[in-house]
């Protein structure tokens, strides 16, 4: 059975960055390991930031909204063998479709939309940790700048040009680090 639920809060362990999806009245709270990139887009939805591009949540957004699809909810439905699954429920005029998503995704197009999220009974049983259990130090409260964006963005890059032995590319991508 699925309850209605949100995203509590985006945190930051030593196991990396997790977010926590809360069911609604509840005092547990489902840590989903996430990509700090995931993590950082699910944070600007959260906060409403405005960004200069759109990142890959915002136009899969406007894509729908062109061609009138509307976002009816998200669901955290199922964990195996340590992975999450989810789905977008989708409805364009009276056809209703369901998308396979990465819990990721699905949260960060939900943090932008405010649209309802619901997860399953049973991961909340298996998975979830009794929130006053969560310091105030794991949690993000800040949404990083464009500037830590595309700093973390040129790392991945620098760390990928330099596993390829592409050290010219390389050298372009930490001059740009050094102009930010």
């Amino acid at each position: 059975m699925l309850v209605e639920a949100e995203i509590w809060t985006v945190a930051r362990t030593d196991k990396g960055n997790a977010v926590l999806v809360k069911p609604l009245g509840s005092e547990r709270a489902v840590p989903i390991f996430i990509g700090q990139l995931e993590a950082q887009s699910i944070l600007i939805g959260l906060g409403n930031v405005p960004m200069p591009r759109p990142l890959t949540h915002d136009l899969f957004i406007s894509v729908m909204e062109k061609i009138s699809v509307t976002v009816e909810r998200v669901e955290v439905t199922d964990l195996k063998d340590g992975t999450f699954y989810a789905r977008i429920l989708l409805k364009q005029g009276m056809k209703k479709l369901s998308i396979d998503s990465r819990p990721s995704d699905a949260l960060g197009i939900a943090a932008r939309l405010r649209c309802p999220l619901f997860i399953s009974e049973a991961i909340v049983d298996e998975a979830g940790v009794a929130i006053n259990l969560i310091t105030e130090e794991d949690s993000e409260t800040e949404v990083p700048s464009e500037t830590e964006l595309e700093r973390d963005r040129l790392e991945e890059e620098l760390q990928k040009a330099i596993d390829e032995e592409n050290y010219e590319e390389a050298a372009r991508i930490r001059d740009r680090m050094k102009e930010l």
